[in-house]
Formats: C-alpha cells, sequence, structure tokens
C-alpha cells in the first residue's frame, strides 16, 4: 500500500531580497514545490516572486506595522513573539530556513521539524562585541539597552533550538558554532550555487571585485581602505544596503561603487576580474563560489566557511587578520605569480557545489528522517493500542450525563474516595 503523501512548510526568516539564503529557499521549494510557505514578512515584488515559483506567503503582524518595509530591524525584539504565531499544526513536516527566528516557530511532538541552520544569530553570539563596536553602541543607555535586547535574543534562540528535532548545516563551521552554542549535533550540506549560470567568459581585464550586501560584518569597508593605499590597482564594489553611503564617500578615484546589479552585470564582472576579494567571516560565503565557477581566484579571509569553499593555492590564497596590511600583502602574494591560476582547475572545484547537488542530498536527508520518523511514530501508536483496549476495560466509564469524575478519582486512588 501506498504511504500517504506528506504535508510541508517552509518557514523563512523574512523576505525582502535575493542573497544567499534565498537561494537556499529557492531550492527547498524545487525540491517540495507543494509546500506552503511562511515569514516573518513578505515585501518581495512582484517581479522578484519568480525563485518562490510565485508562491502566497504566509506572514506575521510585523507586515503591517509602520516603517517594517525599510526599517524592519527596528523590530528585532518582536520577531521571537512574532514567529511563534505562525500556525503550521496541519503539516506533518516542518522545514525552517533560519539565520534569526524561523527555528522558532512551535511544532508538536508528532511534527517533524528539520532546521537547515544558515548560522545561530551571529551579531547576539560570537559577533556580539564586533556588531557593538560597529554601531557605536560600546558605552551610554542605548548599549546598554542594546545588550539587554542581545541578552533576550541569545535566551530564546537557545530555547527555540531545544524544538528542532534535526539541523542541517551550510558548513562544517556553522555545525562547530551550533555544538558550540545549542550543544547539538548537525549534518552539513553545502548552499546551493548555480553554477549553470556563473560559468568562464570572454578576458580577464584590469579590476579586483567584491560583491556582497553591504553591512558592517561583510566588511567591505576593510577591501575599500586597503585599496585605496593602492591607488595603481582598481576596485570594483557591487552591492546595497545600509552601509552604501558610507563606503562610497570613503572609496577613492580607483574604487567604483556601484550598488546593486541584475544577474548579468554580476557574471559580467565576475568572469572579468583578476581576482574576488571576500573580507568576512562567513558561515559559507555563496558568492565566492559564483566568482570561482566564473573561473576567478578568490583573495579571502583565512577563517570561516570560506576555508571550505576555497582551496589555497589551488582556487585562492588567503589573509589571516581583518586588516588592511593583510588584505595589500594578500594582492601582492596573488600577483607576484598570478599567471600560476589556472581558470579550468577554479571551474571544477566550483562545480562540486552546483545546485542539483543540493537537492539531491537536501530531499535525500529529508525523505529519510521522515521515514524513520513516521515509522516510530506508528510503532509508538501499535504500541499503544493494546494500552488503550486495556484501560478501557479497567477504568470505569465516566458518567457522560453529568461529566462525574468521581469513578475514575476513587479507582485511581485504590477504592478511596480524594477528600
Amino acid at each position: 500500500m501506498r504511504s500517504p503523501s506528506k504535508r510541508v512548510a517552509i518557514v523563512h526568516d523574512f523576505l525582502y531580497c535575493y542573497a544567499g539564503a534565498e537561494r537556499v529557499l529557492e531550492q527547498m521549494v524545487n525540491v517540495f514545490p507543494d509546500a506552503d510557505l511562511f515569514s516573518l514578512f513578505d515585501f518581495l515584488p512582484p517581479h522578484e516572486r519568480g525563485f518562490i515559483q510565485n508562491k502566497p506567503v504566509r506572514s506575521t503582524f510585523i507586515q503591517k506595522l509602520p516603517f517594517a518595509r525599510t526599517r524592519h530591524r527596528q523590530y528585532l525584539p518582536l520577531m521571537p513573539l512574532a514567529i511563534e504565531q505562525l500556525d503550521v499544526s496541519e503539516y506533518d513536516v516542518v522545514i525552517s530556513s533560519s539565520y534569526l527566528a524561523a527555528k522558532g516557530v512551535i511544532t508538536r511532538p508528532d511534527q517533524l521539524h528539520i532546521c537547515y541552520c544558515h548560522s545561530p544569530v551571529r551579531f547576539a553570539w560570537d559577533l556580539q562585541h564586533q556588531y557593538l563596536n560597529e554601531a557605536g553602541l560600546t558605552r551610554g543607555i542605548r548599549s546598554l539597552l542594546a545588550r539587554a535586547i542581545l541578552h533576550y535574543i541569545r535566551n530564546w534562540d537557545m530555547r527555540s533550538a531545544n524544538g528542532v528535532d534535526l539541523f542541517l548545516t551550510n558548513s562544517h563551521f556553522v555545525s562547530r558554532r551550533i555544538s558550540k552554542v545549542y550543544r547539538r549535533d548537525s549534518t552539513p550540506i553545502y548552499p546551493p550555487v548555480d553554477t549553470d549560470w556563473f560559468t568562464p567568459g570572454g578576458k580577464k581585464q584590469d579590476f579586483y571585485l567584491t560583491a556582497s550586501r553591504l553591512v558592517p560584518y561583510k566588511r567591505i569597508e576593510l577591501i575599500v581602505d586597503a585599496f585605496k593605499r593602492m591607488p595603481d590597482r582598481k576596485l570594483i564594489v557591487v552591492g546595497d544596503g545600509p552601509e552604501f553611503r558610507r563606503i562610497k564617500a570613503r572609496a577613492g578615484a580607483n574604487i567604483t561603487v556601484l550598488g546593486h546589479q541584475p544577474a548579468e552585470a554580476l557574471r559580467r564582472y565576475m568572469q572579468g576580474a583578476r581576482a574576488f576579494v571576500f573580507a568576512a567571516e562567513e558561515d559559507f560565503g555563496i558568492v565566492t563560489v559564483e566568482a570561482q565557477a566564473c573561473g576567478t581566484p578568490v583573495i579571502a579571509f583565512g577563517r570561516g566557511g570560506s576555508t571550505e569553499s576555497v582551496v589555497e593555492g589551488v582556487t585562492g590564497l588567503f589573509f589571516r587578520q581583518q586588516t588592511t596590511d593583510a588584505i595589500i600583502a594578500a594582492v601582492e602574494e596573488f600577483e607576484a605569480d598570478e599567471a600560476g591560476w589556472d581558470p579550468a582547475v577554479i571551474r571544477s572545484h566550483a562545480e562540486r557545489f552546483g545546485a542539483a547537488r543540493f537537492r539531491d542530498e537536501f530531499r535525500t536527508f529529508v525523505e529519510a528522517r521522515w521515514a524513520e520518523f513516521r515509522t516510530a511514530r506508528l510503532r509508538a501508536l501499535a504500541h499503544m493500542g493494546p494500552l488503550l483496549a486495556a484501560g478501557d476495560r479497567a477504568w470505569p466509564a465516566v458518567d457522560d450525563s453529568t461529566g462525574d469524575l468521581e469513578p475514575l478519582f476513587a479507582t485511581a486512588a485504590g477504592g478511596e474516595r480524594f477528600s
């Protein structure tokens, strides 16, 4: 007999752009096209909804709060409460795609909750001090308030991890974070990279490239400052975000800050760049693999997920400190043997991170765990059957007309009435 199909819900933190986490979500939807989607809020414009197959998204009350579209970060303290209001009780399998709040969705014991954790909340855990320093929140009343909020977020983050049955991660680096923070085991499945789209093409040109959301922890300002000290080398910065004006203001004449670019333009820049420069301590760093898929070597900070996606001396090289001096030294090291980098070898390495590979690994994991979970659930029900039947014979019936529970209590007390 064929087993009934499972009902799947996918919960994503929030939807307002198409970045690394959304690339993972896209492939989750491809694996489970009948799944329903949930999110804290959904501000995707109509022309950018293709990656979720134009599905409707059930959102929370944050969707309707003032200025949520442009200043949603101000509602961070409300996000734990909001995600807990999403009702996913009708589903068999709940998949959360989480780097902030999605894993906190409430599930029943007879539901399987699998979390693909992009990272525990970075700015509340190991990156807290970096976040406070870069935000200018090191002293005063605002600093005290921020620290209190982060303390609350840490406590809630730890509690919400207890509601997850199985953790998946995007790298061994994040698995170590989860072990440290949640004391839980996890299984790494590297995120999908569209190696069919990002391909080598054209001739290399005289510029370096970095591309990222312009937020503090990406450390784009370090790259910009390093190239300001190398005025004979050109740098192109692709990306948008709250740091855009600050980055653009500190750029030198040899640095072009372009803002957000269409996919075609980003691919063209990746194909033409001498090297891709990356300064963040990233969970994985899909963008570095996209550059490698274009045959472009990577100069990256040697900590975090980049150490799993870049092969030192083969597809790129690392600098060991997040300083301008370290970046300058790495660029000089790269140029000392620039002709030795083989685009075909770099491209071949990137292909192991393709989207088809992610879909196969993700589908296999979910289906296997669901089969195990369902079998265990059925066995538990089968085991309870005789006990329930015996209970029907052994326990006196409740009087349906009066709802009198006294005979039940009397039996439980060995025939003596509770006083």
